[in-house]
Formats: C-alpha cells, structure tokens, sequence
C-alpha cells in the first residue's frame, strides 16, 4: 500500500511535471508530444496531430527552427544530435536511481533533461537569423541562472564526498557508471558546440561545461549513497 505521504509527494511531481510540459510544448523548438510519464502513469496533457515521420528529412537536409534548410551533416545537426544522445542516456541515468535517498537528485535531472531542450532550441535557432522573433523566445540563460544552480549543486555534493588523491576511474555502480557516460558524453557536446560559437547563445557552451562536472559529482555521490565502490587510477608497472 501507498502512505499518504508518498501519495501527496507524487501529487506533487505529477502538477510540477504538468507545468514543464505545458511550457515546453509551447515553447520548444523540437516538436514532441505533450505526455508525462509519472511512477507508471501517463499523463496526457493535449492531443497532438503531429506525425513522428514527416518525410522532410529523406534526402538528407533538415530545417533548423528558423526555417532554414541545411544538409544534416551541418554541425548544427551535429551538436543537435549529441545533446539529445546526452538528454537520453541521462534519462537512463535516472531510471537507475533505486535509492530514494537521491530523489532529490532525480529530479534534478529531470529539469536537466528539459534545460537541454532549451539548448537545442537555441542551437537550432542562429543568431545571424532574421527571425529576431525567434530568436528572443529560444535565447538561453541570459543572466546566469542556470549555471550558478549547477554550481551550488555541486558544491552541496561535494560536502558529502572525500576528495581522493588519485584519479577517479568510470565506476561506482550500474548508477553512477551511466553518469559517468552521460558525463563523457556531455564533454562531446561541449566539442559540438565550439565551432557554432558566433551562431549560439555563449552561456550555451558555460551550461555544458559546467554540466558535466555536475555529472562527474553526481557519479561520486549516487556511488557513496549506495555504498558501492569507486576504482581509482593505478599505475601499473611491467
């Protein structure tokens, strides 16, 4: 059976999760359904009439959210591609969170996974657009915010971590291994994006640095919490 507590607690997420998706599905570039998926419920915000195949993209061009065609091997597609391959495997990171001593860092990673969304909207909208329209409603945390947030989580975390002398391997657990994975993945995109640095917002680039240190932390403490083992660096002689 279900406490009340842990019933109002899901009460919660479900009105939370509403919200973000009813902002994101007016306000993304990326067009997807408007559906949350909340402790094996689904959620049905609005019916959408979009198509998952438009047919668009057969030969071998895209539109970016200005409306503007490129070829897919375009870097912009480039960088697109792996902020979404970095979306998912975070979101598989979550899925591997038993602990419900780290439900607090679930849902960080939830609001990570819909920050990224932003960040594609921002890529896939240059700034040389002349769509001035568009590119006010996709720029991407002009002030900071978002950045600083990263670095007050992970400065909270690291309270709880020892700091070794030895370089930390990729370990730690099936959870924390998959952030280490989101982690390197999320370095990729950082690489992706250097190149379209006179066409995005230059927090874009910061959000991802520093993303991947969140990673990195994150890694260390979902292992600490779960008591499982950290490999570290040794160097091996003949």
């Amino acid at each position: 059976m279900m406490s009340g507590a842990l019933r109002r607690t899901l009460a919660e997420i479900r009105v939370a999760h509403s919200l973000v998706a009813r902002q994101r599905f007016h306000t993304s570039a990326f067009r997807y359904k408007d559906v949350v998926v909340v402790e094996g419920e689904t959620l049905s915000e609005e019916k959408s009439s979009l198509k998952v195949y438009t047919k668009t993209g057969d030969k071998g061009r895209s539109a970016l959210y200005t409306g503007e065609r490129r070829s897919k091997s375009d870097p912009i597609f480039e960088a697109l591609g792996t902020t979404d391959e970095l979306s998912s495997t975070i979101g598989f990171s979550q899925s591997c969170l038993k602990d419900p001593k780290i439900f607090a860092l679930d849902q960080k990673l939830v609001k990570i996974q819909c920050l990224l969304q932003d960040v594609g909207s921002n890529i896939a909208t240059p700034v040389n657009s002349k769509s001035k329209t568009k590119i006010a409603n996709t720029r991407f945390d002009v002030d900071g915010l978002f950045v600083k947030e990263l670095e007050e989580w992970i400065d909270e975390m690291s309270k709880e971590l020892v700091l070794h002398k030895y370089f930390v391997l990729p370990s730690g657990g099936m959870a924390a291994s998959s952030l280490h994975v989101a982690r390197t993945i999320c370095r990729r995109a950082e690489r992706c994006v250097i190149p379209l640095m006179d066409e995005i917002d230059p927090n874009v680039l910061k959000y991802l640095n520093r993303l991947s240190d969140f990673l990195f932390t994150a890694a260390r403490y979902v292992a600490k919490i779960e008591g499982q083992k950290e490999s570290v660096y040794l160097r091996y002689s003949n």
